[in-house]
């Protein structure tokens, strides 16, 4: 008898975290972005196993300032840039969005060229043609396309992160290396492993995922018919439960594929001296010979993938932003864009200004490592900024941050701004 009781309260317990899971784990995948695997890749080949430790410092931490994105778009039903201005002065507001386009447009960028660089290795048509026909099937289907739609999409091409997993099995690492990599932290205080490590902690903890995070729980209320700020101001516990659950996966999520990708580099290039690798692309290249056809192809495809993912989420964060800064009616990926202009040609001038970045003689190959140290000197101050709104009893009521919250969003702000310097120093 207790176990048809409890066989039925499984499954509920099941199925309510699965139908919990959306802007979280999009969110969380959308971190591992070509950006960011090219950065990993650069730990791994340079410096073997000794960033494995890092998967445990940012976990916690990324996932402390996500969840505090969640909350604010749950509680007070707006994005983070409506927040930062109904909250603060123009000129706390303004510098917040410039950090922001800055940064992404620049990934933007660096993302388009490494899944360029991927498919002329896929098809031996040159990177040239395949960077310009990224930018218009991505600017097409975020135009076109309707918010639900786009919503499962990402959902589904989380899935091809686990391309990095598999990948990471084939290598064989020497896993007691692994385990002295991962649970003996190891720092050098030079350039080359500062640069590494602010490239680690801005591509893990990037500014995007911010105003991304809080303006998706906001489309999520508006597909439930709560289209203005007042029917979606305020949120459940058992709403802001779902939540933290959807965010805990997403961000465990990212930083497990984050952990695999050090690893099989560190087991496969760094382990054979190629320790002068810049982009996945060339790791992609070098695993071939070193770890065999299907980790090559996995590592490659899942570099195509993360890109579908990510380069739309940095161009919509950028929209949100300016949207919500500039107040404009209607901004939002479940508007059509006649209903909405403004907030479309924010999307699809920032895709075009990362696109021009590629023609413009910029070598795709470091954009992509140093557009991942940019956001790691860029966050801080909006890691900032997050932290004092979801404290601010005028901003979420009785919703504040927990005290384990609010350390850990301040200790994430202090981190991350000493690496930078630490850099700045070295």
């Amino acid at each position: 008898m207790p176990a048809t009781v409890t066989e039925p309260n499984r499954r509920g317990l099941v199925g309510r975290f699965f139908a919990n899971l959306g802007p979280g784990l999009v969110t969380g995948a959308a971190d591992d972005d070509p950006s960011g695997i090219s950065t990993y890749s650069v730990a791994g080949a340079v410096f073997g196993y000794s960033f494995l430790w890092t998967a445990l410092l940012s976990f916690p931490l990324m996932a402390a300032v996500q969840l505090m994105c969640a909350r604010l778009g749950m509680v007070t039903g707006r994005g983070l840039g409506g927040a930062i201005r109904l909250r603060y002065s123009r000129w706390v507001l303004w510098p917040a969005c410039v950090l922001l386009i800055v940064a992404n447009v620049f990934n933007i960028g660096a993302d388009l060229g490494g899944m360029a660089s991927a498919m002329e290795m896929g098809t031996g048509i040159p990177s040239y043609y395949w960077t310009p026909f990224f930018a218009l099937l991505i600017t097409s289907l975020l135009i076109w396309t309707s918010y639900n739609l786009i919503a499962r999409v990402f959902t589904w091409l989380t899935l091809v992160l686990f391309a990095y997993v598999i990948t990471a099995f084939l290598a064989r690492p020497d896993w007691i290396a692994v385990f002295h990599g991962t649970f003996a932290p190891h720092v050098e205080w030079t350039r080359s492993y500062m640069s590494v490590l602010v490239g680690i902690l801005g591509t893990t903890i990037s500014p995007y995922l911010f105003f991304w995070q809080a303006s998706q729980e906001v489309e999520e209320d508006r597909k439930h018919g709560k289209t203005t700020v007042a029917k979606r101001r305020g949120s459940t516990n058992l709403e802001l439960s779902g939540a933290a659950g959807d965010v805990f996966t997403g961000m465990f999520f990212s930083n497990l594929v984050m952990f695999f990708i050090i690893l099989t580099t560190a087991a496969t290039l760094h382990a054979h001296g190629l320790k002068n690798i810049e982009t996945a692309k060339q790791a992609s290249e070098a695993l071939r010979p070193l770890a065999g056809e299907g980790a090559y192809w996995l590592f490659t495809l899942g570099l195509i993938g993360t890109g579908m993912l990510g380069v739309p989420v940095l161009a919509g964060s950028c929209a949100y932003a300016i949207s919500e800064a500039a107040a404009w009616k209607g901004a939002s990926l479940s508007q059509k864009p006649g209903r909405a202009p403004q907030f479309y040609a924010v999307m699809a001038g920032a895709m075009l200004v990362g696109l021009a970045l590629d023609f413009a003689g910029l070598n795709a190959v470091k954009m992509l490592f140093w557009s991942a140290v940019v956001n790691g000197v860029l966050a801080p101050p909006l890691v900032v900024l997050v932290v004092l709104l979801t404290s601010d009893k005028k901003v979420m009521g009785n919703r504040t941050n927990s005290r384990v919250a609010m350390v850990l969003g301040w200790i994430c702000a202090a981190l991350m701004s000493a690496a930078a310097l630490a850099l700045l120093v070295t």
